[in-house]
């Protein structure tokens, strides 16, 4: 077990605060009398803000939310050859309706709704508001309001945290290790409308109304397209073919999911580290890879240390300010922690009880499970 040490630890301040200082705060303080302003050293999370919040100022509107408006924008633009294609007797032109159907799903339920879900779509807050619902509950099959408090309210502001952000709704002990990594997760397609259901209670009657609403939009449209644009013949073969489509990529969602989380350091709620220590030791990040980065974004896979230091970023953005990241955290001996897919796939197989079965031990920190 590796402990965090003590000066990184929150202690009795508020969660959010960046007060972590350098190494040479110490040194400083013995000169505040003599260097005045000398003496004052910025906390590291301050000091990398601004660094990154200077990129942001000097990079464009494309490249700060076009780009990937425009990735998703071509995902839709996928969807009409998808139900042609699905409309063909021929075998070859019907697979590949499907797997570009999938796709295209995949990128809007994936990067869709994780980019919604932060804001990171629009700076208006009104529009901000509408693509969340369009993207988590009309294409996602899944509650707004759940959505957003589960993500951003819980795993982004306690990542790591036993309790609150440890990644712990993704665990389900009963399955064995093989069902649960590559089986079970074809159910997701099923299970998501299930889920955002049994979120409604105790929300008022008119969110409960507007997400019943949505969700049900979203999924009679693929319905009734796949029956009078594609052609099927029986409301079976379309309900097949839309949890064919929708259930894809969806062991690769789990794994995402998991992967770079669980199997790092785990905190106490009473003695987490500060925010800049959290997230350097409890985020991993996935190597580039064209097909995941397309579909997840740059903010799930290769640069999740920078989406957990500044989730509001859009995945290009995300790009943009990882070499800076990367080379600020290395600096200051932070670690800056990156393992390849087939790696944490492997660990996760031959650990499985470990990590997704037992609960991680607790002292006063949690450390390396």
């Amino acid at each position: 077990m590796q402990n965090v040490p003590k000066e990184w630890r929150e202690g009795d301040e508020r969660m959010g605060e960046m007060s972590v200082k350098r190494k040479g705060d110490s040194e400083g303080k013995k000169n505040e009398g003599q260097g005045g302003g000398e003496g004052e050293k910025e906390s590291l999370m301050m000091e990398l803000t601004k660094l990154v919040q200077k990129m942001v100022k000097e990079s464009s509107w494309w490249e700060r939310r076009g780009i990937d408006c425009s990735i998703l924008a071509a995902a839709f633009f996928c969807l009409p050859p998808a139900f042609l294609l699905l409309g063909s007797s021929q075998i070859l032109y019907f697979s590949a309706g499907m797997l570009l159907m999938g796709m295209a799903h995949a990128v809007i339920t994936f990067k869709g709704t994780h980019l919604a879900s932060h804001g990171s779509l629009s700076e208006s807050q009104a529009w901000a508001k509408f693509w969340a619902i369009f993207f988590i509950e009309i294409c996602g099959s899944f509650s707004a309001q759940a959505g957003v408090q589960g993500h951003i309210k819980m795993h982004h502001a306690h990542t790591n945290v036993i309790g609150l952000g440890d990644s712990s709704v993704w665990k389900v002990p009963f399955l064995p290790r093989t069902v649960y990594l590559f089986i079970a997760p074809l159910a997701v397609p099923i299970i998501t409308p299930l889920v955002a259901l049994a979120h409604l209670r105790g929300n008022s009657v008119a969110i409960m109304v507007r997400t019943v609403l949505m969700v049900t939009l979203g999924l009679y449209s693929q319905y009734w397209l796949l029956i009078h644009v594609s052609g099927f013949l029986s409301p079976l073969s379309a309900l097949l073919c839309m949890l064919a489509c929708r259930a894809m990529f969806s062991v690769t969602y789990i794994h995402v999911n998991i992967f770079q989380h669980i199997g790092l350091h785990m905190f106490s709620a009473t003695s987490r580290p500060k925010r800049i220590y959290q997230m350097t030791h409890g985020v991993l990040n996935l190597p580039r890879n064209p097909l995941l980065d397309w579909m997840f974004g740059h903010s799930l896979i290769n640069c999740h240390v920078e989406h957990h230091l500044f989730p509001f970023l859009s995945d290009n953005m995300c790009l943009k300010v990882k070499p800076v990241v990367s080379k600020y955290l290395t600096e200051k001996k932070l670690p800056y922690q990156e393992d390849s897919y087939f790696s944490r796939l492997r660990l996760f197989f031959n650990k499985y009880q470990e990590l997704m079965v037992f609960a991680p031990p607790i002292t006063e920190l949690v450390g390396v499970q």
